[in-house]
């Protein structure tokens, strides 16, 4: 066979294989597939053979190649959970925090949230794509080459259509690529005050539709409301979810962040592919997870951004048999973190993972979470070959370490695009 490109003699190789045609569930979380003196073979821009380096390169004849000696070789990390387009910042907000008001307070005030949202109309739709490129710029240099973006600063039709326009501009001319999700249900906007249920209205009677016939009648792949405490209601959840699944969006959901309102429950009861947060589910709903195909996405930058002690249950969600996958929330006022590294490292002390689970976890089951299982998220023969190579000499370094960058190559679609 003929290759474009042979990566060889990694000390270690993870394939991070899918199980039964689905994300790593439960106790079985963190199978590496892991090959020493690993290689990969590349052509046309997915993965054409995986396997001991000495019979890959007995299979393929590869018109360039990378010496992988030493190092670990992985899929790219799959960000599954964003909110990177945005404008401005609350910097002021932590400050806030650090002297004692509660994330829920500062967004009662008229922050949080809210601050973001004025800012983001307020930007134009150049000036939204040049502020988010750099943020991209450095989730890449960190190792993410597929990232779930959410709109959700913009609360008015035209906002939001504006977000989605910058989504749209990015994701055609920067590396990583992009996967909407449209999350007008983020707040209620000033405009609505004390009118919840008119903002429900204006979501599911004018900007579904408007968004579901924005791409010929192809919506953004996913619709994700914020059900909980200070957002939107259980009832008001179903009511935007059960509207959207019947315009042919996939749907996510943020659950009990802090309260639990049924949020998970109701992901369950309609198939959403991820239901995202649960830092506060409670062992029915846990129960009930596991035996669903909803993946849960846990984020706990979140709560190290604010300050938090009280992580996801990650132990009780494998016991359960879940899917769980990582990712970083990043936004400006709780997580404004671009670097999944971290994120792994976070997730290991704070949640007890095994260095294997997060790293399954952050790619594998990071892809099934936004519906991208079967294309990346592992070294599987026939996936796009979103590939990276770092300076370590063993995975576990990807946890052990923080607060450094281990990645020193990033492949994606086969071509070298980063290197430290």
């Amino acid at each position: 066979m003929n290759a474009d490109l042979l990566i060889h003699s990694a000390a270690q190789l993870c394939v991070l294989p899918g199980h039964a045609g689905g994300p790593q569930r439960g106790a079985r979380l963190g199978d590496l597939g892991l090959i020493a003196d690993g290689a990969v073979a590349v052509q046309d821009g997915h993965i054409l053979a995986v396997g001991p380096t000495a019979e890959v390169r007995a299979q393929v004849r590869a018109r360039a190649e990378l010496d992988a000696s030493g190092r670990v070789v992985t899929p790219g990390f799959v960000d599954a959970h964003t909110h990177v387009v945005w404008a401005g910042d609350r910097a002021g907000e932590f400050e806030l925090r650090l002297a004692g008001a509660t994330y829920l307070e500062i967004m009662a005030a008229g922050g949080g949230i809210l601050s973001t949202v004025r800012a983001t109309r307020a930007a134009s739709l150049e000036h939204l794509v040049a502020e988010t490129r750099p943020r991209l710029d450095r989730m890449l240099a960190h190792g993410t080459t597929t990232v779930e973006v959410k709109t959700g600063y913009g609360l008015t039709l035209q906002d939001e259509l504006k977000q989605l326009e910058a989504i749209d501009r990015l994701n055609a001319t920067h590396p990583i690529d992009l996967v909407p999700t449209f999350l007008a249900a983020h707040a209620v906007p000033t405009e609505f005050a004390g009118q919840p249920d008119a903002y429900v209205d204006l979501i599911v009677e004018e900007m579904l539709p408007v968004v579901a016939r924005r791409l010929n009648g192809q919506a953004p792949l996913f619709c994700d409301v914020f059900c909980d405490e200070g957002a939107f209601t259980l009832a008001q959840s179903r009511r935007i979810l059960e509207r959207a699944k019947a315009l042919g969006f996939g749907l996510k959901i943020h659950a009990d962040e802090f309260a639990a309102l049924g949020g998970t429950r109701l992901a369950v009861e309609l198939g959403a592919t991820s239901a995202d947060h649960l830092v506060c589910t409670p062992p029915d709903d846990i129960a009930l997870l596991g035996q669903s195909d909803t993946v849960a996405v846990l984020l706990p930058g979140t709560p190290f951004g604010l300050g938090q002690t009280h992580y996801a249950p990650a132990q009780a969600l494998l016991e359960a048999g879940a899917a769980l996958a990582l990712a970083t929330d990043c936004n400006p006022g709780t997580s404004w973190c671009e670097s999944m590294p971290f994120i792994l490292a976070l997730a290991c002390r704070a949640m007890r993972l095994t260095p294997a689970q997060a790293l399954a976890a952050a790619t594998i089951n990071a892809a099934y979470a936004v519906g991208r299982g079967d294309r990346v998220g592992s070294l599987e023969p026939g996936k796009q070959a979103d590939i990276l190579i770092h300076a370590v000499p063993d995975y576990r370094h990807l946890a052990y370490r923080f607060g450094t960058n281990p990645v020193a190559l990033v492949i994606k679609r086969g071509g070298v695009i980063r290197s430290a």
